[in-house]
């Protein structure tokens, strides 16, 4: 006891408030009692271990107050006084604070583990190395305060990773000044408002980094707070803003993480630098020479984002070192010659010839210059693979091209086998006002990952001016970025100032390896500016007087970057004047060539060219459509049976009695809609004929009559397609629903008919009326596409069709629309030769047909193939007619000698008597059925013929002659369910008089409704109303003794 009071004497007057004299109270009350977890000194069992051990739980288990380790405290103490180092580290840790005034039970540190620190641990020592520094052992533990300043820490990193865009420098023009930026990213992420105490010397406190962050290097665990802040504003507060925290998957936020945040990661050597330097200047340069060549010639120039074209042959360059082969492009006019001259490079006197207003060499109306697509097969010299590239024809309808490239895109990848997107992607270029404003951006987002719609990503550049025509982006839209549509499918977003050509080239290599890596869309927004105003002869300073005051003083992007490089040494000036003067030379050589042309051909301009399709073929010689009867057999017993493991596949009872209904008419040898539909494109399957039906409800048919998908009615997501196991060496069959849009998918379908004309691709409204929201499709692509860009498509529109009583928006499919679309003379009677109907769909530019038999729709669409040329196909086909036990053909219509009939003429008792027949009425599709049906009931099956015009367009002038002049007695009707001004009524009426060669004895007149805003009353009652005075009017005229003596002659046939 003598030994241990010694030593306590040596250490009291190191502790505040212990009393020498006191030691046995001291020991008992002041070091034990007063200890809240009642915990003794940390000399225990010294007998066991070398070092201290950590304490016990109970102060009775203190062993050193019986005396018994007394002496080896003390000789611990004494060896620690004379110099620290000579004893434990665990003792001198406890001595160091037992002096320092460690409250009782506080003075013990455990021992350090010798294991190596595991992922994302360092050693406490490491972030608090000031505490041994300022006497106080890390054995200390760590307060609340150092445990919220490391997640404050934490936070302010996941906060430059969510917000770090809002502070970055991303427009060139510094419209909102770096004074309101700085502020802005204070508030959002720095340490006023995590650490809100934060001194400058916390500035140098050692924090240990997260696993979520990437700022650290390879032997980096832990930095201080000034480099933290340093290297997070670096990543994310410079040139590029960086929008991906919304995305749902952690392993794509921290792969983005890495792309930016790593040092280093954004650096480009001497090599890349001189390279982007001169696809900078190449860019410039073709602007420059156009606007000297052209002063006041329209062409949308690129002044302004002239990166647009290093960042696209980036995006070019890594995707062709990953392996893409073919890359299909979108874009406004905003900078298309530029494209079609530096990316695609496109000989540059085709170019310059647009502007010289050159003659056509072909047949067409054309398109200006700056709307016209191209395809291009060429070396890529960087990856030193050949690469194929198509830049698709668009008008001046922003964004409408963007669903018909995914279209094209998704059918190459189809016909290459191309499955997961590897060896052909899209590329979509945007303007901010557009990528905003446009619904048709956010249609084609949502087919980005839908099954039978995916391209497996695609890249979207917005160029992004910072004005829409006229219009500031407060005015235009409601959310901060232009962008903000793409998080909807969780596409990262990266802003890119484009008066930074190395962040520019950073971020485009980063988006190609984001979408070979993930095969999902992402958005590269170009923050630039538009030099001159929306075109080259507007003036925008009569409405952006203080934007255009500073764009006008700044000096270009090829300038500001050859500086920066000549001033750090990478070049010299002799070398840039060098590259500028070699690309004029270039420009004026081509000059000269594109003087000596004396025609422009629109064929150099074909984006989707069909090699080998029309080589070799009588353009005027069409094939057959009828097929074998063993065909038409094998195909609908296929399709009329259940699954060949049924005992397993449970069908819904309704569908067993659909498809044993569909067997009966087989073995019968008739057919209805759905099954001449099914031998149609089942007869195409067997020659080897790919397929595609897509559109809303599809697959059972919004009528319910198709059932292409038959589903298990106890297991979900088995499926079973009839269609898809015909043959075994049939071609591919894909029927697929669709998301709830029509201007988008349209415009899909359209794009994928234009990869292969050796494919029938059809789409379907759920009602014919609703393609309306999709006319910009038909109006701008379907029905001029190849006359002004000589491409053809043979896509088939099914357009539901019938005034039934179902009210305004699901009755018209609103024929007149298309038929006003048609580029037909009504008042030229085509010249009368062998070939005299395939030369009418020759020169026309699409077809119009409304089908009554389910004979002429198995052939119309068998046609689309057979034709050596390929029309847009516009069938209203019906819906009542569905299940009309008279809508129905048999075998004998459909087999090889039978064809398509563009006019079903009357083939009753009128037509054995023509000279006896009182009036002829012409019609077309269902209201047929309602005619014969009067007709019979009111006895004048020989007084009246009625014929089916089943091609509307092109108009089929000599079978309507030859009907004419067949009945020369017969008074002349056309009989329409659709009101006067709507329906086929103001097509079909000139034609007649040019068909009866302007005779004045005969006039056609009209029976049916009345002229009406509305395509069909909501009032079933008025739509019956309408319907019977239809008929009424139809067949007025007649005296009453016509339908007494068709009753008398009955009544003596029945005798």
């Amino acid at each position: 006891m003598h030994r241990t009071r010694s030593l306590v004497t040596g250490l009291l007057p190191l502790i505040p408030g212990a009393a020498p004299e006191r030691l046995a109270v001291w020991l008992v009350k002041g070091y034990v009692q007063n200890s809240s977890a009642r915990a003794p000194l940390a000399a225990l069992n010294i007998r066991q271990y070398s070092a201290a051990p950590p304490p016990p739980s109970q102060a009775a288990a203190e062993p050193f107050l019986n005396g018994s380790s007394s002496v080896y405290v003390e000789e611990m103490y004494n060896s620690w006084l004379q110099d620290p180092k000579s004893v434990h580290a665990s003792w001198d840790s406890f001595f160091r604070n037992a002096s320092a005034g460690a409250a009782p039970g506080q003075a013990y540190q455990a021992p350090p583990s010798l294991a190596v620190p595991g992922r994302h641990e360092i050693p406490i020592t490491a972030l608090v190395p000031q505490m041994s520094m300022s006497g106080v052992s890390t054995g200390l533990p760590i307060d609340e305060k150092m445990i919220d300043d490391h997640l404050a820490v934490q936070a302010i990193i996941r906060s430059y990773q969510i917000r770090g865009h809002f502070g970055a420098f991303l427009d060139p023009i510094q419209i909102e000044g770096p004074k309101d930026l700085n502020e802005r990213l204070k508030r959002e992420t720095h340490l006023g408002k995590f650490l809100p105490e934060a001194e400058e010397k916390d500035m140098d406190r050692i924090f240990k980094l997260p696993a979520t962050t990437y700022i650290g290097k390879p032997d980096e665990r832990a930095l201080p707070l000034r480099e933290i802040l340093s290297r997070l504003e670096a990543a994310y507060c410079r040139h590029i803003g960086v929008e991906f925290m919304f995305i749902n998957s952690l392993e794509q936020c921290n792969w983005i993480r890495k792309r930016f945040e790593t040092p280093g990661a954004m650096s480009l050597d001497a090599e890349g630098k001189r390279l982007l330097l001169a696809r900078v200047t190449r860019a410039a340069g073709f602007e420059a020479f156009l606007a000297r060549k052209w002063t006041s010639e329209k062409r949308f120039g690129l002044e302004g984002c002239e990166m647009l074209i290093p960042a696209m042959k980036t995006i070019i360059d890594k995707s062709s070192e990953l392996g893409v082969e073919s890359i299909i492009m979108g874009m406004p006019h905003r900078g298309r010659l530029n494209v079609l001259a530096n990316v695609c490079r496109k000989p540059l006197e085709q170019i310059f010839a647009q502007f010289a207003g050159l003659e056509a060499a072909d047949d067409g109306s054309g398109d200006v210059k700056y709307h016209l697509g191209t395809y291009i097969e060429r070396l890529n010299r960087v990856t030193n693979k050949n690469i194929r590239l198509a830049v698709v024809a668009n008008p001046s309808h922003l964004e409408a091209v963007d669903t018909i490239v995914q279209g094209k895109t998704r059918a190459e990848q189809f016909y290459k086998g191309d499955s997961e997107g590897k060896k052909t992607m899209s590329i979509l270029l945007h303007g901010d006002a557009a990528f905003s404003g446009q619904g048709i951006v956010y249609e084609t987002f949502t087919l980005s990952d839908l099954p039978d719609y995916t391209t497996r990503g695609t890249i979207h550049i917005v160029a992004n001016n910072q004005i829409g025509f006229t219009t500031d982006p407060r005015h235009s839209r409601s959310s901060p970025y232009c962008t903000d549509v793409a998080r909807v499918v969780n596409a990262p977003i990266f802003h890119v100032n484009a008066d930074d050509p190395e962040a520019v080239m950073h971020v485009c290599k980063v988006a190609a390896e984001w979408r070979a890596t993930f095969h999902k869309d992402v958005v590269v927004d170009l923050v630039s500016y538009r030099r001159g105003g929306h075109n080259e002869i507007d003036e925008p300073m009569f409405t952006q007087p203080l934007m255009y005051s500073k764009i006008r003083k700044m000096k270009s992007v090829m300038e500001k970057y050859s500086a920066k490089l000549i001033e750090e040494g990478t070049v010299t000036k002799e070398e840039v004047d060098d590259v500028r003067n070699k690309y004029e030379k270039i420009c004026e050589e081509a000059y000269v060539k594109a003087q000596k042309e004396t025609q422009i051909r629109y064929k150099d301009w074909l984006d989707s060219p069909w090699s080998g399709f029309f080589e070799g073929k009588n353009p005027l010689k069409m094939g057959n459509t009828g097929v074998i009867e063993e065909t038409l057999k094998h195909i609908g017993k296929r399709f009329s049976s259940t699954p060949p493991n049924a005992a397993e596949f449970v069908v819904h009872k309704g569908i067993e009695r659909i498809l044993r209904a569909r067997m009966e008419m087989v073995e019968t040898r008739t057919v209805d809609w759905a099954l001449g539909e099914a031998m149609a494109f089942g007869s195409l399957l067997k020659e080897g004929i790919h397929v595609r039906l897509s559109g809303q409800d599809v697959e059972r048919g919004t009528f319910s009559h198709r059932h292409h998908v038959l589903h298990h009615q106890t297991s979900d997501k088995s499926t079973y397609k009839p269609l898809c196991n015909l043959y075994p060496d049939q071609a591919p069959y894909t029927v697929c629903n669709s998301s709830l849009s029509e201007f988008g998918v349209l415009g899909f379908e359209l794009g994928y008919s234009m990869t292969n004309p050796n494919a029938l691709v059809c789409w379907e409204a759920q009602f014919g009326d609703f393609f309306n929201t999709a006319q910009c499709i038909i109006d701008q692509f379907i029905a001029s596409g190849q006359s002004k860009w000589v491409r053809q498509s043979g896509i088939v529109l099914l357009l539901p069709h019938g005034m039934e009583g179902m009210g305004p928006e699901h009755s018209s499919a609103r024929p007149e629309r298309f038929l006003h679309a048609c580029s037909e003379d009504p008042e030229t009677f085509p010249a009368e030769t062998e070939e005299f109907a395939i030369r009418q769909l020759h020169d026309t530019n699409m077809i119009v047909a409304n089908c009554s038999t389910p004979a002429n729709y198995f052939h119309i669409l068998r046609r689309q193939i057979a034709m050596p040329f390929r029309k847009p196909l516009i069938i209203f086909t019906p819906k009542s007619l569905l299940r009309h036990p008279e809508a129905k053909s048999s075998f004998d219509d459909m087999v090889e000698t039978t064809g398509f009939k563009r006019v079903i003429p009357e083939a009753g008792i009128a037509a054995s008597q023509p000279e006896a027949v009182r009036k002829v009425i012409f019609c077309s599709g269902k209201i047929y059925y309602e005619l014969k049906k009067a007709r019979e009931d009111r006895g004048l099956d020989s007084a009246v013929a009625i014929t089916r015009i089943e091609q509307i367009c092109p108009f089929p002038f000599d079978l309507i002659r030859d009907e004419i002049n067949k009945y020369p007695n017969a008074e002349l009707k056309w009989a329409q369910e659709e009101h006067k001004n709507m329906g086929v009524w103001s097509f079909v009426q000139p034609r007649f008089h040019t068909a009866m060669q302007g005779s004045s004895e005969r006039r056609l007149s009209y029976v049916g409704r009345g002229v009406s805003a509305s395509p069909a009353t909501g009032s079933k009652r008025q739509h019956l109303k309408e319907a019977a005075q239809l008929l009424e009017d139809a067949f007025a005229g007649f005296p009453k003794e016509f339908s007494e003596k068709k009753q008398y002659e009955e009544e003596e046939e029945e005798e």
